[in-house]
């Protein structure tokens, strides 16, 4: 190699002195260059050692964020080496999950969803809770694809020692809701996080998901977007256990505050969410921080008066049944996507309905019945392989 690391690019004006600020550094010869044996070696000491279910357990129990965050990794995968080892994780956390608090929140996007998760994430660790964010972002329908950056909009609580943030992709599901979020929000709890916050995507037509695995279900609205009413369609209020009229700051207040007492008028009609608790709303600033201790200390009443009605417990028995349900319907389904003996019958019906030589209606019953003797010749196959 010369003397010198870079030298004057060819497309520099002639004439141009060393003030001329474009340089070139010069490539690594073929001399230099380290063996590709070497190079392997070097990749393979900067991955990190693979873990047993015992490894991982153990971490999470131990508290240790990056052992947990790839253990949550694990049970997001869809490679088919990881579901048994996920399961494991699962299975030998049980024990130790359900002692946190689980708030899912939702809202119209722009409402301030992030922004309202973190001051209320940093009034908590003040008061020396620790908390896990569950952020889920929206997956490109194109690309499956998402940006994943919930991090970089809570950059205050991100770097909290007793705070942990895990986006992840809502994979096109509806609700927002990632298939696993169950599944990660129990190794939230066997971590020892006292506050699960669960931010979804926004307000869509399947809250009911979010609904089915929290304690306290909240949506943020804001003032200013129209008919303050519109946002919001009856269905999601009847799920909400509290309404938070964000952004309640400056000349906004006033706005806000008459949003809050519509949004009250409302709901006096509405039948609540949760037996014996009247949904109310509320307003707040998430920039200057009013109103979010009281936020705090309404979901801190809601879960004392559940706790001693014994609704609580009664709705996370229910929530458990929801979660089985779920995970029998997407094994039924990965069983028949997954069935070649079904696959190819299903796309020449697929395409026959596409050429319009097929009505839907007909279609349906072909693929049914097809989708009932391939299951069934599957069942009989694993029977008997097991004798």
């Amino acid at each position: 190699m010369p003397d010198t690391p870079t030298y004057k690019p060819e497309w520099a004006p002639e004439g141009a002195d060393d003030k001329f600020a474009s340089r070139v550094m010069y490539g690594v010869t073929e001399s230099e260059r380290e063996p590709h044996s070497v190079q392997q070696e070097a990749v393979k000491s900067a991955r990190p050692p693979e873990l047993t279910a015992a490894d991982y357990i153990e971490g999470v129990l131990r508290r240790d964020r990056m052992i947990l965050a790839r253990a949550i990794t694990v049970i997001e995968s869809n490679a088919a080496k990881h579901f048994e080892l996920g399961q494991e994780i699962v299975q030998g956390l049980l024990p130790h999950g359900g002692k946190a608090v689980r708030v899912g929140i939702t809202g119209v996007p722009g409402a301030g969803k992030s922004t309202f998760i973190e001051a209320l994430g940093m009034r908590l660790i003040q008061k020396g809770q620790r908390v896990a964010v569950l952020a889920v972002d929206p997956s490109s329908s194109l690309s499956k694809g998402s940006i994943l950056g919930d991090k970089t909009r809570m950059e205050q609580l991100s770097k909290e020692a007793g705070a942990f943030i895990r986006p992840s992709p809502s994979g096109g599901t509806l609700g927002g809701v990632a298939r696993k979020s169950r599944e990660t929000l129990l190794l939230c709890e066997a971590a020892g996080y006292d506050v699960i916050l669960v931010e979804t995507v926004g307000v869509g037509q399947s809250e009911t998901t979010v609904r089915s695995m929290v304690d306290f279900f909240l949506t943020v609205v804001i003032t200013g977007a129209g008919d303050d009413l519109q946002g919001i369609k009856k269905g999601i209020l009847e799920l909400a256990d509290a309404i938070v009229v964000n952004k309640a700051d400056g000349a906004n207040k006033q706005k806000a505050l008459v949003t809050q007492a519509d949004y009250n008028q409302v709901l006096h009609y509405l039948r609540p969410a949760t037996e014996g608790w009247q949904t109310q709303a509320h307003i707040c600033s998430s920039l200057t921080g009013e109103g979010i201790g009281e936020i705090w200390e309404m979901i801190f009443r809601f879960m004392e008066q559940m706790r001693q009605s014994g609704q609580l417990e009664a709705r996370r028995q229910q929530q458990n049944l929801s979660w089985v349900r779920d995970m029998t319907n997407q094994y039924v389904q990965k069983l028949i996507e997954g069935n070649p003996v079904i696959a190819g019958p299903r796309h020449a019906i697929e395409q026959a309905v596409l050429a319009g030589k097929t009505s839907p209606t007909a279609a349906l019953r072909q693929i049914i019945e097809i989708i009932e003797n391939g299951l069934a010749a599957c069942f009989t196959d694993q029977a008997k392989n097991e004798k």
